[in-house]
């Protein structure tokens, strides 16, 4: 793995300060793949999951990345998936379940099913996954639900497009109470609006929310990266992270571990301006450079200091 720029982000209540770019992260596998997104490393930092998908998204594929005893390992097709349209995999905090999304049928009719959040299981941390099974109510509905995301205490966050309602893609969340999963209520509107909001990440404490915003008016571009602090009552106004992160492009999927942001962005540094013509090897190059507008995976070094 490529080591991380000497980077800290350090966020207060209005403001975020930045003294590096984020840089591509996984870039000698994920450049394998026409698009990657979304990602999951285990808790114990020697898995990597992340979602490879075609030039137009129609097929979706979960991969596995290892590290045993040194690098990382080639990548792989994770033994749950590649047969049905699955993405945006979700480690539990004691890495022996593990949450995705999937359009997988529901039984042997083969007729496939709205987006749905399922799991698969293991006894321990090197024994092999068990067959998916179907999350089911109250976090599953008639509607899609995509983006896993759990606290240390249980509690599961994720988003759902209820077409019911006068509104876009929400973030819910479904308290885990006696170990029972409780009706999903929706995030307030300092983090939801009329618009889409997405792909949360919760800190494992609460403490803070990391999720997607399409299109708002303090936006960079098509899709960014916001923050919301948790406070002992409420969530504060959600803050764009800024230019260091976010760019003219779609900016999603964050995910934080061990002091890192990791995100999925389709940003764009193709140079179309030469002052000689190109010869066939740097024309190639430059097409599939990390940063060439296709969907890829970036990392920062990410500090999200606590509300007083």
């Amino acid at each position: 793995m490529k080591l991380i720029l000497s980077l800290t982000i350090i966020l207060t209540c209005n403001l975020c300060y930045c003294q590096h770019q984020s840089e591509p992260f996984l870039s000698e596998i994920t450049t394998k793949f026409p698009n990657v997104r979304d990602i999951a490393i285990s808790p114990d930092g020697n898995e990597i999951l992340f979602t490879a998908q075609s030039v137009m998204g129609n097929l979706s594929t979960i991969i596995l990345v290892q590290k045993i005893k040194g690098p990382w390992n080639d990548a792989k097709v994770a033994s749950f998936s590649g047969q049905y349209f699955d993405l945006e995999p979700c480690f539990s905090p004691d890495g022996l379940k593990l949450y995705f999304v999937s359009t997988r049928p529901l039984d042997d009719s083969m007729k496939p099913k709205d987006f749905d959040i399922w799991y698969v299981e293991r006894s321990s941390l090197k024994s092999s996954w068990s067959e998916p099974k179907n999350l089911g109510a109250p976090i599953n509905t008639e509607h899609g639900e995509f983006y896993p995301s759990i606290a240390d205490n249980g509690n599961f966050y994720f988003t759902r497009d209820d077409t019911s309602k006068n509104r876009k893609d929400d973030i819910y969340v479904s308290v885990l109470k006696n170990g029972v999963y409780q009706e999903p209520e929706a995030l307030p509107d300092t983090i939801n609006s009329d618009s889409y909001e997405y792909n949360a990440f919760i800190a494992p404490d609460e403490s803070y929310i990391l999720f997607g915003g399409y299109n708002r008016t303090d936006g960079l571009g098509s899709g960014d990266i916001y923050i919301s602090k948790r406070t002992e009552n409420r969530w504060l106004k959600a803050e764009n992270l800024g230019s260091e992160i976010n760019s003219d492009k779609m900016d999603y999927c964050p995910f934080v571990k061990n002091g890192v942001l990791y995100f999925t962005s389709k940003r764009d540094h193709t140079q179309i301006k030469h002052e000689q013509p190109l010869d066939l090897d740097s024309l190639i190059k430059e097409l599939n450079k990390v940063n060439n507008g296709s969907s890829k995976l970036y990392q920062i070094l990410f500090k999200a200091n606590k509300t007083d």
